[in-house]
């Protein structure tokens, strides 16, 4: 059974910092591209940051590049999302999601987990 599941989220004054893990299981994550999206409410899904299987390449929307991090651990078969400097702006619901293109195109997606900043 695939499973992704998020935790981390939370309420964060600006300016503070959390970090966002999402553990997997049932699949070959070694395998797969992750990512993190995330939606805040009346907005579309936004895609936040991606890291490549390896990990040896990673990409960020521009709204928070110097601010947050992709990291993966395969092992642990974990990807983290380090999130520095948070603005009300950031508040949203992060998902994570695990991507194979190959003969066949295999997406996954975690429930979800909130972030909220605000004073």
């Amino acid at each position: 059974q695939v499973q992704l599941v998020e935790s981390g989220g939370g309420l964060v004054q600006p300016g503070g910092s959390l970090r966002l893990s999402c553990a997997a299981s049932g699949f070959a994550f070694s395998n797969y591209a992750m990512s993190w999206y995330r939606q805040a409410p009346g907005k579309e899904r936004e895609l936040v940051a991606t890291i490549t299987s390896t990990g040896g390449s990673t990409t960020y929307v521009d709204s928070v590049l110097g601010r947050f991090t992709i990291s993966r651990d395969n092992a642990k078969k974990t990807v983290y999302l380090q999130m520095n400097s948070l603005k009300p702006e950031d508040t949203a619901v992060y998902f994570c999601n695990a991507k194979f293109v190959g003969m066949l195109t295999r997406v996954y997606w975690g429930q979800g987990t909130q972030v909220t900043v605000s004073s």
